[in-house]
């Protein structure tokens, strides 16, 4: 596993692929931990961060929650997120946690700001220099207008086109646009694909296989908002 070797790969999961019969999401981010790669998990929502936080802790100890107010990790902005603290994920890595993020940030007044979680992925993602960011949603990637086929790679430019289609959930809009900024702001690529699968989140790391639709292609531009 040379090439991610103490790179971050930031996880935007759902709660779908924790639930999912014969799920091994939470045996794969253990196993990427355990083998030099450091995994980042943002959740959805706060109760899915707590549940990915239990399930990992049943059988690891590597799992450590945290909101966007713990050591000021995300700051709210007026548009979204401010300067990502990344302090105390860089401690948490190097010594071998997972930290798993609720998307939340601190606002002004010392209150928690709800944020969206793919912009919390895309925050982190830059601020880390992430090598992967990837996003799980249930349609495994983005299909072509025939509704068959898999687009397999897009460019950030191509994908920011696509993610105005009409005929995809707003999910997926919402992913496919995280992903393509995430990717201009110096992220090394994207993913789009069904977290359920098994063994998914580490076929990326083990194989030269791609699952879903890939982001590449971007051109530093600085942090997204």
């Amino acid at each position: 596993m040379p090439p991610f070797s103490r790179r971050t790969v930031v996880f935007r999961v759902d709660d779908c692929s924790l639930d999912a019969e014969g799920t091994t999401i939470i045996s794969d981010l253990t196993f990427l931990a355990r083998n030099g790669v450091y995994p980042i998990v943002v959740a959805p929502r706060p109760s899915v961060a707590r549940s990915y936080v239990r399930e990992m802790n049943r059988s690891s100890n590597v799992a450590v929650g945290l909101s966007g107010s713990d050591a000021a990790l995300l700051p709210a902005a007026s548009d979204s997120i401010g300067t990502v603290q990344t302090g105390i994920l860089e401690t948490l890595l190097s010594a071998g946690y997972v930290p798993v993020i609720e998307p939340t940030a601190l606002g002004i007044s010392g209150n928690d700001v709800d944020v969206a979680a793919d912009d919390v992925a895309t925050a982190i993602a830059t601020a880390t220099e992430a090598i992967r960011a990837i996003f799980f949603h249930g349609a495994g990637g983005i299909i072509e207008t025939d509704g068959a086929t898999l687009i397999e790679e897009l460019t950030a430019t191509e994908a920011l086109t696509v993610a105005e289609r009409s005929d995809l959930d707003e999910d997926l809009r919402a992913a496919v646009r995280a992903a393509a900024r995430g990717v201009r702001a110096g992220v090394g690529a994207a993913q789009i694909f069904d977290g359920r699968i098994a063994h998914a989140a580490i076929v990326e790391f083990l194989t030269s296989r791609h699952l879903g639709t890939q982001v590449t292609g971007g051109v530093y531009m600085g942090v997204p908002r």
